[in-house]
């Protein structure tokens, strides 16, 4: 078992609110740029399961350290055309160690960080299903279900999000109303 070395805190926060569902499994956005790794590139990985490492912001981190197993999370296509939800995955290994930070050959270095004293962490997650049709972020400003959702918020740039189980709600009925729209089925990998 990897020992964690973590200030004491208190549980991540956003806007005034920690993070939804506690004590129950919780629901999370996790942004990544599909040109350096993306939904399909995580359901090519062993096991369709990978860490999901170089997280630099101390409070996307923090909400890496509050995810459980079983935990569910929102995959999401940042920098891409049209930007948007695309899949659905789940947290199968708490936070760790980001051993990228160590390794000075890195882009995501970082010489604070040791082994002894790890600053950054990484969770594992594993592929459950990719969207038939991608939920486009456009489109997601336009629903009044979602009013008040981080991803949507003006000037929200976290890699990591909390996702409220309402918000969550909403999110696999558009998923559902656009297949039952497109006739196309749900693609379980």
């Amino acid at each position: 078992m990897v020992e964690r070395h973590r200030a004491e805190h208190t549980e991540p926060r956003i806007n005034g609110q920690g993070p939804p569902d506690v004590g129950a499994h919780r629901y999370w956005l996790m942004k990544s740029e599909p040109d350096t790794f993306s939904i399909q590139d995580l359901e090519k990985a062993p096991k369709r399961t990978t860490c999901w490492d170089g997280v630099r912001n101390y409070q996307a981190r923090n909400f890496m350290r509050a995810m459980k197993i079983g935990d569910q999370v929102l995959f999401y296509h940042s920098n891409a055309d049209p930007p948007a939800i695309v899949g659905i995955a789940e947290i199968v290994r708490e936070a760790y160690p980001d051993r990228s930070a160590l390794d000075p050959h890195d882009s995501h270095y970082d010489p604070n960080s040791t082994a002894a004293s790890p600053v950054w962490d990484m969770v594992d997650v594993r592929l459950i299903r990719i969207f038939a049709e991608p939920l486009a972020l456009d489109g997601l400003r336009r629903h009044s279900g979602l009013k008040g959702m981080e991803l949507l918020r003006k000037g929200s740039r976290l890699s990591v999000q909390p996702v409220r189980p309402r918000e969550w709600r909403v999110i696999v009925g558009l998923e559902q109303l656009g297949l039952k729209k497109s006739g196309k089925r749900l693609k379980k990998v």
